[in-house]
């Protein structure tokens, strides 16, 4: 199933089964009725990759299942020519071959036959059961929109109302998508880009979160070939030219093969190659295609604890390439994934990259979520009966986290452009951290999350009354960013009039989040009264404990620097991501409630929103000369070390001997003997600004410092 093979020129399905022709199956599929006592021979091919993984499978349904489908379909054909009921037959044998259990492939032969023929959901009911029903349902309601451009936000936006509900429904869609984009060919190729486009912007990064890596990779294979024709025959060229070569990795996985069984390790090593997209990726980032860079190795072992003596056995016995090591096992990913990762220098200094998972964590990373069978029973081998309920809804017990956020926010998205939008910058954040509650409960974020996502993951709309934080005990602004495992503490304001600044909006990374503070800001375009309207990088005064010497002096008690915009009259910011002080350059664009907030000129936030086609609003320092004023300037620094004792202290030091207050710091934990440390300073003068830059480069150990310029999302 997978683009990329198990063993180099391995066949994608299982040796020892032949090549399947749909056109053939199609054509047996009309030869007329069978004999009640086996399977028609259409639907071996699903029989037997299903009974490879559930080898007690009640075959008796898929049989009832086909034969309605068959008898539905009959006289329909698709745009290639070939027998209709070739499709639900091609999409049920990709997920048969994926593990999925009886029901979901049940629902598959059926999953267009409401949709296209004269089946009703109450005959599918009474013949196979409320399960598969309401799967059938699921995936007919996402296909009544399906490829109109104008319709696809509302049809994704069912999509993952539907999937939230059981993840089955998108396993059956994502399968289904694969099929029509193996066939793609037979549509104009306006319309075969248009496709791929909503498959790369959307499907793809929900196969990825639904860990289907097998269904993904063939997926951006598919799309790379229709977006991309010159990238893609160049990418094939070289695989082609790499196949005829001699591979590297061979005497490498001969090697590895060897030193475990001397270990006494009973393991599988594997050649794993690329898929296309993969190989691209490769040849862009490393310029230059060396021989192992086409594949790398996978060690298949049976216990989790076999996984880190493989990794002790390679990082002994070959020169380990540390700074490639991820611990998948300890620390899975969002999407279901285990695995180790390592490389080793093998012979005459070829690099190979290593993945070393139990079998059980290979069928989940190929499979995600169609490898865990039914949500609804103990063991997930067979379908439950479950009456809907009355209300339609339900929740699948597997449902991951990130799902259940996508499954809030859309509630409050009520047009379909802002979801389509949202969901797509949210389905492009793929990693996730854990922060911890003050209560000991946790919050899933996406990385990069600030402490204004944390407040709206925790509290909704209440959080509109945040007016600060603390994070891992110390007070921080809202705008701070969250690393995986901070624990982070929300302060509510008492004022129920309270409302968030429009500033809020640069710090936001969550749909939820930022859906919330604009539906205020709209609702509120003057403010409300007595609303404190804080920004995300100013703490209140009296969250401040009087022994706090770490924000000792907040910006409400000095005078903000003075800019002039080019729209007179608008209140003016400074943007929390990127802190300018004079002399820099610095433009200002228009945020909800006609505010204009000023970045650097070289902040990411003004790339991002020339793209979104912002209007940029000119902005100037008054008076850069005089310093009379005495303002207090805020800025963000990022400063780069080897970790050593007493390093944070010497750091404190040399900011307090130049005249600056921190306001707030993180220090991220150390990665190979390097830490980096995140400081928000507030300076009595901008001229200082290069002053303290040396002062902390000539600090012991620091070998950088430089402006902070994190990645802000467009007001």
């Amino acid at each position: 199933m997978s683009a990329e093979a198990t063993n180099p020129g391995a066949p994608l399905r299982k040796r020892g089964r032949p090549r399947i022709d749909l056109r053939r199956l199609g054509r047996v599929a009309l030869l007329g009725p069978v004999s009640r006592d086996r399977l028609p021979d259409a639907i071996g091919h699903v029989a037997e990759a299903h009974r490879a993984h559930y080898p007690d499978a009640d075959l008796a349904i898929l049989r009832k299942a086909y034969v309605l489908a068959e008898s539905s379909h009959r006289g329909q054909t698709r745009k290639s020519g070939e027998p209709y009921i070739t499709h639900p037959l091609a999409v049920t044998l990709i997920l048969a071959e994926l593990g999925a259990e009886t029901t979901t492939l049940t629902a598959s032969l059926l999953h267009d036959t409401v949709e296209d023929t004269e089946v009703t959901l109450d005959q599918v009911r009474e013949e196979f059961g409320d399960e598969v029903c309401y799967l059938v349902d699921g995936v007919t309601k996402l296909e009544k929109v399906d490829y109109g451009a104008a319709a696809e936000p509302e049809t994704f936006r069912k999509m993952l109302v539907a999937t939230g509900n059981d993840v089955r429904v998108m396993s059956i869609k994502l399968a289904d998508r694969l099929h029509n984009m193996r066939t793609l060919g037979v549509m104009r190729p306006e319309k075969q880009a248009r496709i791929a486009k909503v498959t790369r912007d959307v499907l793809i990064p929900l196969a990825e979160r639904l860990g289907v890596q097998a269904l993904k990779t063939e997926l951006e294979d598919l799309v790379f070939a229709i977006l991309h024709p010159e990238e893609y025959e160049r990418t094939q060229a070289l695989i082609s030219a790499w196949g005829g070569a001699q591979d590297p990795l061979t005497e490498i996985a001969d090697s590895v093969r060897s030193t475990l069984r001397e270990a006494g390790i009973s393991a599988e090593v594997l050649i794993r190659p690329r898929h296309f997209v993969s190989v691209h990726r490769v040849r862009i980032k490393r310029g230059e295609m060396r021989g192992t860079d086409f594949g790398r190795l996978l060690v298949l072992v049976a216990e989790d604890a076999d996984c880190y003596a493989v990794l002790g056995e390679l990082h002994t016995c070959f020169t380990p390439v540390i700074s490639e090591f991820k611990d998948f096992i300890a620390a899975p990913k969002f999407n279901l994934y285990q695995s180790l990762h390592t490389a080793v220098v093998g012979p005459e200094g070829a690099v190979a990259e290593v993945l070393i998972r139990t079998h059980r964590m290979h069928k989940v990373a190929e499979a995600g979520v169609v490898a865990l069978g039914n949500p609804y029973t103990q063991d997930g081998t067979a379908a439950a009966p479950q009456a809907e309920p009355a209300d339609g809804e339900r929740a699948d017990p597997t449902r991951p986290g990130w799902l259940s956020r996508l499954l809030d926010w859309q509630e409050s998205a009520t047009d379909s452009d802002t979801f389509w939008a949202t969901l797509r910058a949210d389905l492009a954040q793929d990693r996730e951290i854990t922060v911890f509650r003050a209560d000991g409960g946790t919050l899933g974020l996406p990385a990069g999350a600030s402490c204004v996502d944390a407040a709206y993951a925790q509290y909704g709309e209440e959080a509109h009354g945040c007016i600060g934080s603390r994070v891992n005990g110390r007070l921080a602004t809202l705008g701070t960013a969250l690393n995986d495992g901070d624990t982070v503490q929300l302060l509510l304001a008492q004022d129920a009039s309270s409302g968030p600044s429009p500033e809020w909006l640069d710090h936001a990374r969550t749909p939820a989040a930022r859906i919330a503070i604009t539906a205020w800001l709209d609702a509120h375009p003057d403010g409300a009264q007595g609303a404190h309207r804080s920004g995300p990088d100013t703490p209140r005064p009296q969250a401040q404990p009087a022994d706090d010497v770490s924000n000792s002096r907040g910006r409400a008690g000095g005078r903000v620097p003075s800019v002039a915009v080019d729209t007179p009259g608008a209140p003016v910011r400074l943007a929390g991501c990127c802190t300018p002080v004079p002399p820099d350059g610095i433009i200002g664009f228009t945020v909800r409630g006609g505010a204009v907030t000023v970045h650097r000129e070289e902040c990411p936030a003004v790339v991002r929103m020339r793209e979104l086609g912002r209007a940029a609003v000119g902005a100037r320092w008054n008076d850069p000369g005089d310093r009379s004023g005495a303002a207090d300037y805020r800025v963000t620094l990022v400063a780069e070390s080897f970790g050593r004792p007493r390093l944070l202290a010497d750091l404190t030091e040399a900011i307090a001997t130049a005249d600056a207050a921190i306001v707030s710091a993180t220090v991220e934990p150390p990665s190979e003997q390097r830490v980096r440390h995140t400081y928000t300073l507030q300076l009595p003068d901008a001229a200082g600004l290069p002053g303290l830059m040396r002062a902390m480069r000539d600090v012991p150990g620091v070998y950088d410092v430089s402006r902070a310029q994190q990645p802000a999302a467009a007001g």
